[in-house]
């Protein structure tokens, strides 16, 4: 018998494998993504283009309004997307970048998590990653645990286990990995990475600028794994 997940989307190449990986699994996956006051809307449309492709039996858009807070360059149009060559190496030794979005998966995974109740699921997955550089806080090991336990700890479901065995859990299958080894455990899923983006910045065409960090993370990883990079860039 199949169980439910809540699988966080956001539209890019991590989400769509992450997605994959809870299909291949066995799950009835349910995709949940945000408007949050980013940039753009042009990856929620590449999010539900994902979803419908993978198989989600459900994808929800809940709006939340992160903007009002400002504090990162996803949020706030005054402040600059940093940008250079897209073959340029990404600083892996620098510090937070401002494209970090404070408490975004803390406030991400708490969504997921009501949705997760309700739909009486143990697993709520997310494409969050530790290898290939971002910087973020909320992408690292400790913090998805941490979060387990505290969701543990939160829930209605979680108090009422009759075992370890329902106990709720963060997946995030990616997070050991290389953006090469995402890229191919997605072709390997069937994943179409030419519905994703993962730009910051793309144009009204949705074509990526090729010069942000995802960009170029993105592109050297396609590079890295010898395959063909899908992406249209302006």
């Amino acid at each position: 018998m199949s169980q439910a997940a809540v699988v966080l989307v956001s539209g890019g190449l991590d989400s769509a494998t992450t997605l994959a990986i809870a299909r291949d699994r066995g799950f009835d996956c349910y995709a949940l993504s945000f408007a949050y006051g980013q940039r753009h809307q042009l990856e929620l449309e590449a999010a539900s283009q994902v979803a419908q492709h993978l198989g989600a039996l459900a994808h929800r858009v809940m709006p939340i309004d992160l903007s009002m807070f400002g504090g990162s360059a996803l949020t706030d149009a005054s402040l600059a997307v940093p940008e250079a060559a897209l073959d340029a190496p990404v600083d892996e030794a620098g510090a937070i970048p401002v494209t970090y979005v404070p408490a975004r998966n803390t406030v991400f995974l708490s969504l997921a998590l009501a949705w997760a109740e309700t739909l009486q699921a143990r697993h709520i997955f997310i494409g969050a990653n530790a290898v290939d550089y971002s910087g973020y806080p909320d992408c690292r090991p400790e913090f998805l645990q941490a979060f387990e336990d505290m969701a543990n700890l939160a829930t209605k479901a979680a108090v009422e286990a009759q075992d370890a065995s329902e106990r709720l859990q963060i997946e995030a299958p990616l997070v050991a990995m290389t953006k090469a080894e995402i890229i191919q455990t997605g072709l390997q899923l069937g994943v179409d990475f030419a519905l994703t983006l993962s730009c910051y910045q793309p144009d009204l065409h949705a074509q990526a600028c090729g010069r942000c960090d995802s960009c170029r993370i993105r592109h050297q990883g396609f590079v890295a794994c010898g395959v063909k990079d899908p992406t249209r860039y302006a």
